[in-house]
């Protein structure tokens, strides 16, 4: 018999060679599941330091060397864990955390009892603990491979040592950064759970070089109220300058409560990097979340400039589901629509009470652009002139009198004496004070109580009509324009559906549409502050918000950018000579407009400088 050919496929599927369902081992189960939670150093320092905020500890300590490769240290003061417990937790889907029973009832950071395995699997994982009122004990895992209970020496709490991540996943390493970008991966970390725990202290330690190593972060535990906490906390972690210029705010919706602080719009940033969220405690990134905080700022900021903001929504925890992401990162919301409405109206509450108000950093900016004479950099010795006495300065006035010239002083004839009205005067104590000059036929400066004030006339005035028109729009409606021809959008069915199903709020702003038969949507009537307006493309940008955030603002956007263009063309231009009576009654109406504070664009329309600030440029302080 002649054997068979190798090259002939067999005529039956049921010779075919099929591949066999294996059960995998432990130690690779544990490295996938390494994989899905650990990406680096930092998310390993995120799963231990959550680890330890769970056990209650108040003082927190993390120590790292070569950026987390080699070596990761977190130590606690926490509850500990007892030295029968220990091969426990490093089991696999072992948590204290949970019962299993309801996965939506979840008030801790851990629930899934997979991180310290998941560690055990990729390094050397050693874990020291001591409970109260037992012997301190410890257990080391390495490549997955458990040792037994030892006795160890600890005061209290646990000592969690990580070292030699991805020894196990050789080709992990290849994808992690340098040593300088995971530190700063190790620190945002930090730097968040720092935000969300007020109550905590934290320490971060860089022991590269061996021994105590050298502290590159900590704050103590913040005592008090718990919005003064988290404002000390945040004037440490994120600068004073945000502090100084970040707004309180609070709100509630159907059982959904929002707090933090969130930066005035001149007080803006380059990128979103000052941006952070937390749900029930929970540092998050979360589009649904990020859109809001955008939609909030939209009529404030222009499209490069990003809101500096730290909030925290709270709910209970069966209406958020923070189980949809290995790393815990994301959560979705039983009612987003919900939450996205809280985020928007708080917000913009808080922005409309801030009044006139621009941040402190602008004054600051002016300050920095003056430039003292040369002789100061030049190290010549300066003269400082001290400030006179009141003796001194009735002597002075003294001497100025009319009656100097009767005693051959010189003076031909005395100086008339500046007599203020009594509303300029009472002006001065208003909060943009009393106008003295218009410079340039464009900057308003006005005299207050503790120093002077320069305003950008075009800029304030350009957001004054902008707010009024956006009142008679909130009063009267949009007005709509009816197609002499409705136009037809063809699309699919889905996308038929979702743009019929918001017709009503498409409606309010002016924009009409109906069904025309599956796939397709007549526009009947477009808003006539956009004139002729391409009814397709602009769906299709409805569509795209919608998809990607749940709500749409493309519409309201366009209409706003429409009043702001009236609003820019119908304000003071610039070059035009004021009175005394329109400079005073333009910084009135400023002091009683919401958002004056910036224009329609984000810039500050006025810069405040302090006198103290103003005499140390001259150096009389």
């Amino acid at each position: 018999m002649s054997a068979p050919n190798p090259n002939i496929m067999p005529s039956h599927p049921d010779l075919a060679a099929r591949p066999v369902i294996r059960q995998l081992d432990e130690a690779a189960i544990n490295r996938i599941a390494a994989g899905e939670v650990i990406e680096r150093p930092a998310s390993a320092v995120k799963e231990l330091v959550e680890n330890a905020l769970d056990a209650q500890a108040r003082q927190i300590e993390i120590a790292y060397a070569d950026g987390g490769k080699t070596l990761l240290r977190v130590t606690d003061d926490g509850i500990g864990i007892a030295a029968g417990d220990l091969p426990l937790a490093l089991a696999r889907h072992a948590t204290s955390k949970i019962d299993g029973a309801d996965l939506l009832n979840i008030h801790t950071f851990g629930f899934r009892g997979e991180a310290l395995p998941s560690l055990g699997a990729v390094g050397r994982l050693t874990i020291a603990s001591r409970a109260a009122g037992a012997e301190a004990a410890e257990v080391t895992v390495e490549g997955g491979r458990m040792g037994p209970v030892r006795p160890a020496a600890l005061n209290r709490g646990t000592v969690v040592t990580l070292r030699d991540l991805f020894s196990a996943t050789p080709a992990r390493l290849k994808f992690l950064r340098s040593d300088r970008a995971e530190v700063q991966a190790i620190g945002e970390v930090v730097r968040r759970l720092a935000m969300a725990e007020p109550s905590v202290g934290f320490t971060l330690r860089d022991v590269s070089g061996g021994g105590e190593g050298r502290v590159t972060f900590r704050v103590a535990p913040e005592q008090g109220d718990l919005f003064d906490a988290l404002h000390r906390r945040l004037g440490r972690v994120l600068g004073s300058e945000f502090a100084e210029n970040a707004l309180r705010i609070e709100g509630e919706r159907e059982g959904l409560r929002l707090s933090g602080y969130a930066a005035l719009p001149t007080y803006s940033r380059g990128a979103a990097v000052a941006q952070f969220l937390f749900v029930n405690g929970r540092p998050v990134r979360d589009k649904l979340l990020v859109g809001a905080l955008r939609g909030a700022y939209a009529d404030f900021l222009s499209r490069d400039r990003h809101p500096a903001a730290v909030l925290f929504v709270d709910c209970p925890p069966e209406r958020v589901d923070v189980n949809v992401h290995p790393a815990k990162s994301e959560v979705r919301f039983r009612e987003p629509g919900v939450a996205r409405g809280l985020i928007v109206t708080a917000l913009r509450h808080a922005l409309a009470e801030a009044g006139h108000r621009a941040s402190s950093t602008v004054a600051d900016a002016t300050l920095g652009a003056f430039r003292a004479p040369d002789a100061v950099g030049s190290g010549a010795r300066i003269y400082q002139m001290d400030r006179p006495s009141a003796a001194a300065l009735g002597r002075s006035t003294a001497w100025q009198a009319p009656e100097t010239a009767a005693q051959g002083f010189g003076f031909a004839e005395a100086p008339s004496a500046r007599v203020e009205p009594a509303e300029t005067v009472e002006a001065i104590a208003r909060p943009l004070g009393a106008a003295r000059a218009q410079l340039h036929e464009n900057y308003i400066v006005a005299q207050t109580e503790t120093g002077m004030v320069l305003v950008d006339q075009h800029a304030a005035h350009e957001r004054l009509v902008y707010e009024r028109l956006k009142a008679l729009m909130a009063e009267n409606g949009v007005p709509s324009q009816a197609l002499l021809i409705p136009e037809i959008v063809e699309m699919s069915e889905a996308d038929a559906r979702t743009l019929l199903d918001r017709s009503e709020e498409l409606a309010a702003l002016g924009l009409r549409i109906e069904p025309f038969g599956p796939g397709a949507v007549a526009v009947r009537e477009t808003p006539a502050l956009l004139g002729p307006v391409k009814a397709e493309a602009l769906l299709r940008d409805i569509l795209d918000e919608l998809s990607d955030l749940g709500q749409t603002d493309a519409l309201q956007a366009r209409i706003e950018a429409i009043l702001s263009r009236m609003a820019c063309h119908g304000s003071v231009r610039s070059g035009r000579r004021m009175s005394g009576e329109e400079m005073n009654a333009l910084l009135r109406q400023m002091e009683a407009t919401p958002h004056s504070g910036q224009c329609n664009h984000g810039r500050p329309t006025y810069v405040e400088l302090k006198l103290a600030d103003i005499e140390r440029l001259f150096g009389r302080t």
